[in-house]
This record gives structure tokens, sequence and C-alpha cells, in this order.
């Protein structure tokens, strides 16, 4: 098995118990995107590479083929100082093609954005800063105006984002949200004094006075029936049994109600001992009146 050395890599034994027994035996196992060292005699279709680091110092390069359904770490965005970060564009003219290059690999790549149905978007992983960015909207060089921009060598414009640890981890973030509102201010005097803030506003202090309870009993006389009905609202008085049908109309068609008179219940005055009821409802395009005549008795 021997030390690492020249040419030593292809001595060691590569069986499948022997990945087992690396891949499980705790040993630490660190990302390294690009570098090749050995290939492994099992492994034909790699998906990554993976190089774990044995007893006796000796680098072993192990091969994930994709049928091996290892689910991603949890830790690897802390272990990499790595967040995915989303960058979109807002199309508001048609575009075909959208690229996003930045800083944050001293411009050396395009990334092209996937189009959804009213904007282009991709998630980048990038480590906390500050970073400038640009899109290539159809080979013309554009920045979002509605986002931070910073002026640059060039005499143009570019977009900026600063990306924080803190953005990233939700109890913080939402602490400093909490402190930035005005509930965040609330709770501190509250903490501070004991005594819950008072409310300004209208709606405020009437939900306040449901709130109150009491023992005084209301006054009778508020839950009375009234004397007389209340006065009708003026939009109700154009009801179709007020109306009379225009002479252009066909006299089996009733003219289109206002949708303020649906599902309403009409009655006309008393006359020849006879009571007129009437009730409009909507059936998708259609309106139908219907009309009730009830004999009163003398």
């Amino acid at each position: 098995m021997g030390n690492n050395q020249g040419g030593g890599l292809h001595k060691r034994e590569r069986t499948g118990e022997g990945r087992n027994r690396l891949a499980s035996g705790g040993f630490p196992i660190n990302s390294a995107p690009g570098a090749s060292i050995g290939t492994p005699a099992a492994s034909t279709t790699p998906n990554h590479h993976r190089t774990a680091t044995s007893d006796d110092g000796c680098p072993v390069q192990l091969k994930i083929a994709k049928s091996d359904g290892i689910p991603p770490d949890d830790g690897d965005y802390a272990e990499n100082n790595e967040y995915p970060v989303v960058f979109k564009w807002h199309a508001h003219n048609p575009a075909r093609h959208v690229y996003v290059t930045g800083s944050w690999d001293t411009w050396k790549r395009k990334i092209p954005l996937v189009k959804s149905t009213h904007d282009f978007s991709t998630i980048l992983n990038l480590n906390p800063g500050r970073y400038e960015y640009k899109f290539l909207v159809d080979g013309k060089w554009c920045v979002d105006d509605t986002l931070s921009k910073t002026d640059n060598a060039m005499g143009s414009q570019n977009n900026v984002i600063s990306i924080d640890n803190a953005d990233f981890v939700v109890f913080d973030a939402l602490e400093r949200d909490l402190a930035s509102s005005n509930a965040g201010e609330a709770m501190k005097k509250m903490n501070t004094t004991g005594v819950a803030p008072s409310h300004d506003t209208p709606n405020d202090r009437e939900l306040e006075k449901l709130r109150e309870f009491t023992q005084t009993l209301p006054d009778r006389r508020d839950f009375e029936k009234a004397a007389s009905p209340p006065v009708l609202p003026p939009h109700l008085l154009q009801v179709i049994l007020n109306k009379d049908t225009p002479v252009h109309c066909d006299p089996n068609v009733l003219p289109e109600p206002n949708h303020v008179m649906l599902n309403h219940l009409y009655a006309l005055s008393i006359k020849d001992g006879v009571m007129v009821l009437s009730a409009t409802h909507r059936h998708r395009k259609k309106y139908v009146t219907t009309l009730l005549y009830k004999p009163i008795a003398s």
C-alpha cells in the first residue's frame, strides 16, 4: 500500500469493498473541481469528482456516478461559503437571448438566463461580497434600472449586488426584518415599558373598543324593531318593476338590469287586492326575473 510516491497510485488495489470503506469510513471528503489524479477501475460514467485522503496520506479520487443517488449535503453552502443568488431580467420588450456577466469571475463568462413566460432568470452560487454585473440582451449591454447601479470605468453603468451571510440565515434575516419594521419597534417598546403601544388609526380604535368587556347591559330599545322600514337606497329605485318596457323592445324580453339589483326581493304597493313580488338572478350571461302575484284578502 505504501506512502504517496510518483506513480504509486496505480499500485493500490481498487475494489468495490475498498471504495465503500473510503466513502463511509469517516475520511474527509473535499471538493476538487478540475483536478484529475487517477481513475478508479470501476467508475466509467462519472458525474462529479471528489478527492479523499486515506490514513497513509495517499490522495484517492472518487467518481460518483449519477445512479448512486447520493443527496447533497446540507452544509455544502456553509463549507464552500457560497450562497444561491437569483438574477432576473424582466423583458419589457420581446427578447430572444439574455446573458449575465459580472465581477465574480472577473467578467470572464457570459451565463445564459432561462426564459419563462415574462422574464429570464438564473441562479448562481456566489461568495459573500459586493459584485458588479450587467445583462447582455440580444447582443446589447443593458442594466436593470429598478436595481442598484454604479458608474464604471467605461463611462456606463453596472448593476450592483451585495451578498451578506446574514441574508441566508433564516432567523437572523427575520430578526433584521422585524427590527426594521413598525412591529419590531412596537415590540421593543412593550418589552421595555411593559405596556402595549397605543393605536392612533380609526380602525385600531374601533378594534380596541370591541376588545373591551364591561358589565354594562345595552339598552333594549336599541334592539327593538324600527317603526318604519329603512329608506331604500337610490340605486335600487330604478328596478324593473318600476320601469316601463320601451316601445322598441320585445315585450317578452326585459331590459338588462344593473348588477346592484340582483338577488334582492322587491314588492310593489298593493293594488286591486294584489301584491307583486319580484327577484332577479343571473345565470351565466342571462338574467332571469321572477314575478309572484299574491292576492291579499281585504
